[in-house]
């Protein structure tokens, strides 16, 4: 289905129930499952990435497809891998075919790992026959997704010798394997990170109440409503001192004329008049806001250079060629550089027709470009139900918020009400 979107008639006023981490959720649920006499987990996000989880932790099937959730694929690939018995083929949507897994499965083939690859090598499907990991000491690119690092460590600690392991390079996202280590601490078991060497020792997690974080990086298009309307949004649930690494939303749209104060309930986003004429950021630590900040940027007209996207090409779809076209239909000439920098120097370029924003099968592309209805009314999104990866309450918040969500099939002339 495809919406036109028009934005509220008023100022925008609302308190969102934002939904919980989907980052922190699916960590959990691997934690807990690796964790003997484990305590059920009181609640963990409610969308299709956590649901595909869910049911791959609670099933028994030999065959478990997981669609388009890449961290379930990489988190199960090293659950299933660890786990003595078990028998899977593990695969996913066509997609999910395209992305790489090939760093993650010889990590874990060096750690004793038995898996083959039944299609093309270094891509799902995968089957997997689990055993008990040897570990020892293993090498990866620290460029690479961070979600290979966090599946390792997860469960080294069932590895008879433990696991050292070294990041080559630079380190990207960062704050992602931070919130892992937390976790695991949180569990029980201790790991030492030291320069680009992360050592985890044998050991064993130890059963606890968990409670899951709302998720800073749906607050995001909350933080561009915001910024787009000079309205007043209250979001519930978010915690000053997160683990999360997209919490930096308060700086960096501190540069973008929103205010962050928070109280016991959330956190409440104001306009301020600070904003900056130009934007640099670094995103290599908060890859999932790129997106949202882009598109805020052209629509304030600030020009930007965002850095440190490298890893946008290989997520649900290639994010940097996907806001390069899509933000030109919006008049926005953007340049990719060195496929992990998106700039805009403030070129534009004349467009004759409503713009029809196409996602991708990417629920970040949808939840990015529909606030832009605020400078664009009747803008069309198409695809909508992509948002069910990570947020599926999306467009009844923003309906909530004042938005006018139309069935874009139907003519315009239809659309209008008569006097």
């Amino acid at each position: 289905m495809d919406y036109r979107i028009y934005p509220p008639e008023e100022m925008v006023d609302v308190a969102i129930a934002l939904p919980l981490s989907k980052s922190i959720s699916n960590r959990a649920l691997i934690i807990n499952a690796l964790t003997p006499n484990a305590v059920p987990l009181k609640n963990v996000a409610q969308c299709n990435d956590t649901d595909a989880m869910v049911e791959a932790l609670s099933g028994s099937a030999e065959k478990v497809n997981v669609g388009a959730a890449g961290t379930a694929m990489r988190f199960l690939t090293a659950f299933y891998a660890s786990k003595p018995g078990a028998v899977v083929e593990l695969d996913g949507s066509s997609r999910m075919r395209q992305r790489p897994i090939k760093a993650l499965v010889d990590a874990l083939k060096m750690c004793g790992a038995k898996i083959e690859y039944l299609g093309e090598e270094g891509y799902p499907p995968l089957r997997i026959e689990g055993c008990a990991l040897e570990g020892g000491t293993v090498s990866l690119p620290a460029s690479i997704s961070s979600q290979y690092v966090s599946a390792l460590l997860m469960v080294a600690p069932l590895m008879t010798q433990g696991l050292t392991l070294t990041l080559e390079g630079e380190i990207t996202s960062r704050p992602y394997i931070l919130m892992t280590l937390s976790m695991m601490k949180d569990w029980g078991v201790e790991c030492d990170f030291d320069c680009n060497v992360i050592t985890v020792p044998n050991s064993s997690y130890k059963a606890i109440d968990y409670d899951v974080e709302a998720d800073w990086s749906a607050a995001s298009y909350w933080y561009e409503i915001s910024a787009l309307s000079a309205g007043c949004v209250a979001l519930n649930g978010l915690n000053k001192k997160s683990i999360q690494g997209d919490s930096r939303l308060v700086e960096f749209f501190a540069k973008l004329g929103v205010d962050s104060e928070f109280d016991d309930n959330g956190l409440s986003l104001m306009p301020s008049p600070e904003q900056m004429s130009r934007v640099e950021l670094d995103l290599s630590e908060q890859p999932d806001i790129a997106q949202t900040i882009a598109v805020t940027c052209c629509m304030l007209r600030i020009p930007f250079r965002l850095t440190g996207l490298a890893t946008l090409k290989i997520k649900e779809t290639d994010r940097l060629i996907a806001l390069q076209n899509e933000l030109s239909k919006l008049s926005f000439d953007i340049e990719i550089e060195q496929d992990s920098q998106l700039i805009w120097e403030g070129a534009q370029h004349p467009i004759f027709e409503m713009p029809q924003i196409c996602t991708y099968d990417d629920h970040r592309m949808a939840m990015a470009f529909a606030p832009a209805a605020l400078y664009m009314p009747g803008l069309i999104i198409k695809d909508v139900e992509v948002v069910a990866k990570s947020y599926p309450q999306y467009w009844d918040h923003l309906i909530e918020a004042g938005f006018e969500l139309v069935d874009a099939s139907i003519p315009v002339e239809e659309c209008s009400s008569e006097e």
